[in-house]
């Protein structure tokens, strides 16, 4: 195959650029990293990149499967990536250059009934990753989808376009899933989630993980496979990133559920590093080669989701979105991670102090708040859902009077779960279902308006979804399950067990089906439902259903 002139390493470039910007300015402007991301080498900006034949592919590019996400009324993101050698850095394509990719999706799976079909480059510089933004369908739709290059087709996806906005539909069925560390064992809640019947799946953080994985692949001890030896330090430059997504991407589970289910995402903290907050690393090392990890894990980020372009506005990439189901449901997908001020008390469970309790601090960041404020007041919908990343509900790990909370969760900031309540109450919002990820178990929570007043009105719920993978096989109930349960009682249900969560919303009522899988250290785990809870529409409150 030929080689087209290399450009300077993506990389390089990160690290020159990171190098040059000021330190005292880095310090303010948190998205600095995302500056460096998504101002270097859009593929818009490379009409004039050299083309290559797609024959010259002669080996199957298709390993990382499809997906599709954030569906609209009328259009859907659809995604591929081209990987002859998945775990090979590259992925056996050229360093530079580009080449054609055809598209198309249908009304059936044959692709008799073909709606839209185009083209597009996927280019080196970008690892070969494929957006299409496809537009022009119809509201409410299932559809299939499939690329092309050469002589090469890649599997076929089924998506489902949103429900128009002047709609209200009689219900609508989605998943939650988080916390997939790949090394802590299979990826089999997937393979089960892809034969559920949804309407879409919320990923709420820690799609990667940026620990070493050997040759074995951790907990999954491969005697049929020897990872590359590059997958084996943590994540730290683009190269180590790319890898990492191909190394999940080329898991059959993952695929399967892609490939059957358009997806919305949203990151936590392990796209980039444990605990990081904005700018500032996990252990406050200097932040200056941070901005040039965080910009890598970001830009690789999205080279792997089926997200729609980045729109930058000045240094901000806006992650955080708003989408409909109609007049039935709107999502506020959030960001706690890019935007927040750095965990109180030198992070970790510590008893709250006036550093922890700065009325000044924030999760969100101001405009996100302000967006999310507004929002609310302009909702229209029965429910207002907010898939995010860590715990909102207090969580005391003692029955004492004073307790140890999470620094890295709502309980460290919270000044800015005041405001977000406040947002909630000056909206008049009756119907608030909050989704989370973050903590590998599973919790079913009433939102207290006052957590230090057991008898104040609840004013939602939350529904934390357990881990994929993360923490291995777990245990119905961990270690701490009666402390917890007692210290809180607004905590109706806790479960350390991996799986995923489905939730069912209707004009009346939503109901969670907490999904758990027998084991994940090997292979055929079955899945079940370890419990089941509804809140009414206009009464919340969390009960088995």
């Amino acid at each position: 195959m030929p080689r087209p002139a290399e450009r300077p390493s993506p990389d390089r470039l990160l690290r020159e650029a990171a190098a040059r910007l000021d330190r005292r300015r880095f310090l303010t402007v948190t998205s600095a990293a995302a500056t460096l991301a998504f101002t270097v080498n859009l593929p818009s900006a490379h009409a004039d990149t050299p083309e290559f034949a797609p024959r010259l592919i002669t080996d199957d590019p298709f390993t990382l499967g499809v997906a599709s996400g954030d569906p609209l009324p009328d259009a859907v993101v659809l995604w591929t990536r081209l990987a002859p050698r998945p775990l090979e850095p590259g992925g056996g394509l050229p360093p530079a250059g580009s080449v054609r990719v055809g598209w198309e999706i249908a009304r059936d799976e044959r692709f008799r009934r073909v709606e839209r079909r185009g083209s597009v480059r996927a280019h080196a510089e970008f690892n070969y990753a494929v957006h299409v933004d496809v537009d022009g369908l119809d509201a409410a739709r299932g559809y299939f989808y499939r690329f092309t290059v050469g002589a090469w087709a890649s599997p076929v996806g089924r998506t489902r376009t949103a429900p128009a906005r002047t709609r209200r539909p009689e219900r609508t069925r989605f998943a939650v899933v988080s916390c997939q560390a790949y090394e802590d064992g299979y990826f089999t809640a997937y393979r089960h989630l892809a034969d559920e019947d949804l309407d879409a799946v919320f990923h709420v953080g820690d799609y990667v993980y940026e620990y070493a994985i050997d040759a074995a692949g951790g907990d999954r001890k491969y005697t049929d496979r020897v990872l590359p030896a590059a997958l084996d330090h943590e994540t730290v430059t683009l190269e180590d990133y790319r890898l990492r997504y191909s190394l999940y991407k080329n898991d059959p589970d993952l695929q399967a559920a892609h490939s059957a289910h358009p997806w919305y995402v949203t990151w936590d903290d392990h796209e980039v590093e444990n605990n990081y907050a904005a700018g500032i690393p996990e252990k406050n090392q200097d932040p200056a080669p941070f901005v040039a990890r965080r910009a890598a894990a970001y830009r690789a980020y999205w080279e792997n989701q089926p997200l729609r372009l980045p729109q930058p506005r000045g240094t901000d990439l806006t992650l955080y979105r708003r989408v409909h189901c109609g007049q039935l449901a709107q999502f506020d997908i959030l960001d706690t991670r890019q935007y927040r001020d750095d965990q109180a008390n030198g992070d970790g469970w510590q008893y709250p102090t006036p550093e922890s309790q700065d009325p000044r601090r924030t999760l969100m960041g101001a405009t996100q708040e302000r967006w999310f404020a507004e929002g609310l007041r302009r909702s229209r919908a029965t429910w207002n859902v907010v898939p995010q990343q860590v715990v909102f509900s207090r969580r005391k790990n003692t029955t004492a009077e004073r307790s140890k909370l999470s620094m890295d969760a709502w309980d460290g900031y919270p000044a800015a779960r005041e405001r977000f309540l406040k947002a909630v109450d000056e909206a008049g919002t009756k119907n608030l279902l909050l989704l989370t990820g973050d903590v590998h178990v599973a919790y079913a929570m009433d939102v207290k308006r006052d957590f230090d007043d057991p008898g104040s009105r609840t004013v939602g719920v939350e529904i934390v979804g357990t881990s994929v993978s993360s923490d291995g096989d777990g245990e119905e109930k961990p270690s701490n399950w009666a402390t917890l349960t007692a210290a809180n009682p607004h905590m109706k249900f806790y479960d350390g067990r991996r799986g995923y969560t489905t939730l069912t919303l209707d004009r009346h009522r939503a109901r969670a089906d907490y999904r758990t899988v027998s084991h994940i250290t090997r292979p055929g785990g079955t899945v079940s439902t370890a419990a089941s809870f509804v809140t009414e529409a206009g009464n919340p409150g969390l009960h088995p259903a």
